[in-house]
């Protein structure tokens, strides 16, 4: 059997305190992903930890530096599964440094507004994202309805 790929991905919100907005990056490859929406983020190269993996691809992705909040729970350990080889784990994160550009593997980059749940469900996402995706709203709605987003957003 191979071993299991570990992804880390990125729900960029514009504020850790009140967030109104997420960034989300449109893909430019493989051809099956080309066009479809997801969290920044990538592979976690062998020896290194997930959190110094994250901040490596939002640099060499993105070029900015982000401060990272709490990791959305998943069922699994390993993270959210996006087939049967990978899971990413994500973490909300704010930029801290520099302006998000598509350096690498995207094409579009989009802040959406969180408020309008149907249009982010709307975006054409990668299919294994969509869940998360789906996750990220109700957590962040049910945080923001008990006063308690940036409690909750930290770690």
């Amino acid at each position: 059997m191979s071993e299991q790929i570990q992804v880390v991905g990125a729900a960029i919100l514009d504020s850790m305190v009140h967030p109104a907005r997420m960034l989300v990056a449109r893909r430019t490859a493989p051809e099956q992903f080309a066009g479809l929406w997801e969290f920044p983020g990538g592979k976690v190269d062998a020896g290194e930890e997930c959190e110094a993996a994250l901040h490596r691809e939002l640099k060499e992705e993105l070029g900015v530096t982000a401060r990272l909040g709490r990791e959305l729970e998943a069922a699994e350990p390993a993270g959210w599964r996006l087939n049967e080889r990978a899971s990413m784990r994500v973490w909300l994160a704010e930029v801290t440094e520099g302006e998000p550009r598509p350096l690498e593997d995207h094409d579009e980059l989009r802040w959406v507004e969180l408020a309008d749940h149907q249009g982010v469900l709307d975006l054409p996402w990668i299919p294994a994202d969509f869940p998360i995706v789906q996750a990220l709203l109700h957590s962040l709605s049910s945080q923001v309805s008990t006063g308690n987003a940036a409690q909750a957003l930290n770690p």
